[in-house]
C-alpha cells in the first residue's frame, strides 16, 4: 500500500465483526499467524478468514496472505498521530524550546498570569521582562511601570523581583538594566 491508513479507513475496515476479530487476534498474538491459526483463535471459518484477511490486506491494515498474516507495523500509531491536533504555535518561538515552554505556561495572550514557584523558572520570566529595557538607558519609575503594565497590573511585584534578582538596578529615583540575556 502506498499511502498510510487514516483513522477513518481503519474504522471502516474494522466495522465488520469478522475483520475486527481477525485484526484483534493478530494484534494480541504479536506475531504473524496463518489463516488456520487465525480461524482457531477467532472461531471463524478458514474461508471467512481468507476473505476478510484479503480485504484487510488491500485496505492497508495487514500484510501477507493465507500462509501468514501480520499487522503492518505502526499502522495504528500513524493513524492516531495523524488525527492528533497540531501542536500549538508558541508565542515565544524565538526562544529555546525549554524557555518557550515555561513562558507559554505563565503568559496568556501576553499577560503574566502566574509566577512560577521554582526560582529557575521565575528567572526565565524575569529575563523575558528585562528584555523590555534598553541597555544603558535610565528609566524613571513611571517609565518602568509603563513598560511592565502590559504584562501584569502588579508592577510593584515585577519591579521588586527584577531588582532583587539583579535584572534591574536602581538609584536616585532611576532604574537601569544590569542583567539578563544581552
Amino acid at each position: 500500500m502506498d499511502a498510510p491508513v487514516s483513522s477513518q479507513q481503519l474504522v471502516r475496515l474494522l466495522a465488520d465483526d469478522d475483520r475486527c476479530k481477525i485484526a484483534a487476534a493478530l494484534v494480541l498474538a504479536g506475531e504473524p499467524l496463518a489463516a488456520a491459526e487465525v480461524a482457531e483463535a477467532t472461531g471463524l471459518s478458514i474461508r471467512d478468514v481468507v476473505d476478510s484477511g484479503s480485504r484487510l490486506v488491500s485496505g492497508g491494515l495487514l500484510d501477507g496472505d493465507a500462509d501468514s498474516y501480520s499487522v503492518i507495523d505502526g499502522v495504528f500509531q500513524h493513524a492516531a498521530r495523524a488525527e492528533a491536533p497540531p501542536a500549538p504555535v508558541s508565542a515565544h518561538s524565538d526562544q529555546p524550546d525549554d524557555v518557550a515552554r515555561v513562558l507559554d505556561l505563565v503568559f496568556t495572550d501576553g499577560k503574566l498570569v502566574q509566577w512560577p514557584a521554582k526560582r529557575t523558572k521565575r528567572l526565565l520570566v524575569l529575563d523575558h521582562l528585562a528584555q523590555q529595557f534598553d541597555i544603558g538607558k535610565r528609566y524613571k519609575e513611571i517609565e518602568v511601570n509603563d513598560l511592565l503594565r502590559p504584562f501584569n497590573d502588579d508592577v510593584a511585584t515585577m519591579r521588586r523581583y527584577l531588582v532583587d534578582e539583579q535584572f534591574l538596578d536602581r538609584g536616585n529615583g532611576e532604574y537601569w538594566r544590569c542583567g539578563g540575556t544581552f
